[in-house]
């Protein structure tokens, strides 16, 4: 998965995302850092989104 590093200021990042993205929640941006691919797969069903796309997002903020 790219060089995407979630666990580096994700509380920050989930606070951007969440200001982004409003159909968002803190439920589905709780994050273990073996949860990586999971998280990516719940935004990206949520928003119907691709992965790459996500990891656009995320990396944007």
């Amino acid at each position: 998965m790219n060089s995407l590093k979630l666990t580096e200021n994700w509380e920050e990042q989930k606070v951007k995302l969440i200001q982004k993205i409003a159909a968002l929640t803190d439920n589905d941006l709780l994050f273990t850092k073996s949860k990586k691919e999971e998280i990516l797969e719940k935004i990206q069903i949520k928003l119907g989104k691709t992965k790459e796309e996500i990891l656009k997002i995320i990396k944007s903020i």
